[in-house]
């Protein structure tokens, strides 16, 4: 829970990544459009693929990334406009958000996993979806995924940056394909059914709840769901649930020093930049120190685009992600504890 594990080389891909979502979001600030924020914002995530990988390696493996991105960013911007095209009332919105995230959260899951893609898990495309398809006001569909696509192109630039030095340069080489085994085949699909179930009782639950104590932002707790899916062991995942329970609510008070001042829109982009950096460099290493940075950064990410009061959101947020840790820790202790009794059974039985 509060060990750290060595350094690996994180400062250069947390620079990489850092300046990979400064410049896209700058740009738009001194351009004055903000709404486009957003897109920039989950575009600029290709770049945390293939961290310590070869040049070679690394432009495949964002490039994979960023396509399967720029898919899920389409289909969260078409997702929000369904709502009005089918006619559904405000309730009948959420709950196919619900359902399309849902599907989002299994069907990544399953690329990922096949494309061999780390970090693992589709935690990343369930938040870039959902968190797009819940905007109510959408800019145009071309301009956001001009942004879109023009943000990842920079990330797969900056993954290859360090072969403008001599000494950096290595031989390059393509990866070869490697298929998955028959095991690897099976992990990853019962992998999927997990994030399905997370995602899929995470979001129901808060969608409920919400309706019930007036809060909103359900797709935190769908994204929160899934944290304690990756891991090697049960006890190592459980504890990732609590670490992201702990890391949000220190997060949280990280965030609310920095609303506090008030930041104007290009200072809040450095705020941004600097949280990106925090968080590559720790995600490796330490989860909850990570999920420090991480929350400031996905809320202000959000305020960017959709601003809300400040104590809703962070209320939202705490709520949100107990839910959420609380579904995907239940999902990781269910099979142990099915086997369990199903062997309880068998022993009463002889």
């Amino acid at each position: 829970m509060f060990t750290m594990a060595p350094a690996n080389k994180d400062h250069q891909a947390a620079v990489r990544c850092a300046v990979g979502v400064f410049v896209p979001l700058i740009t738009l600030v001194l351009l004055g459009r903000l709404d486009l924020a957003i897109f920039a914002s989950f575009g600029a995530f290709a770049g945390i693929y293939g961290r310590n990988e070869p040049h070679g390696r690394r432009f495949v493996l964002q490039l994979r990334a960023g396509t399967l991105m720029l898919a899920v960013i389409l289909l969260g911007a078409l997702a929000a406009r369904a709502g009005a095209a089918l006619a559904l009332t405000p309730s009948g919105t959420v709950w196919l958000q619900v359902l399309a995230t849902t599907v989002v959260a299994g069907g990544c899951s399953l690329i990922v996993a096949w494309w061999r893609l780390r970090p693992a898990g589709s935690l990343f495309h369930i938040f870039a979806f959902a968190a797009i398809a819940s905007i109510p006001s959408q800019p145009p569909l071309w301009q956001g995924m001009l942004v879109a696509v023009l943000t990842v192109a920079l990330s797969l630039l900056i993954g290859l940056s360090a072969r403008v030095a001599p000494s950096r340069r290595k031989p390059w080489s393509w990866p070869r394909p490697v298929r998955l085994t028959t095991a690897e085949r099976r992990v990853a699909k019962l992998e999927a059914v997990g994030y399905l179930v997370a995602a899929g009782l995470a979001g129901t639950l808060a969608t409920l709840a919400g309706e019930w104590l007036g809060f909103g932002h359900n797709y935190w707790a769908m994204v929160a769901a899934v944290v304690p899916l990756v891991g090697h062991s049960t006890r190592h995942r459980v504890s990732r649930g609590v670490q992201r329970i702990i890391g949000t609510a220190l997060g949280l008070v990280l965030l609310a020093a920095i609303l506090l001042l008030q930041p104007a829109p290009w200072q809040t982009v450095l705020v941004i930049a600097a949280c990106q950096f925090g968080a590559e460099m720790f995600i490796a290493r330490q989860y909850m120190l990570a999920q420090v940075f991480v929350t400031p950064l996905a809320l202000i990410s959000t305020l960017l685009v959709a601003p809300v009061p400040a104590g809703t959101l962070l209320g939202d947020r705490f709520l949100e992600t107990v839910i959420g840790a609380a579904v995907g820790v239940a999902v990781v202790l269910a099979p142990a504890l099915w086997c369990r009794v199903a062997a309880g059974h068998r022993s009463m039985e002889d």
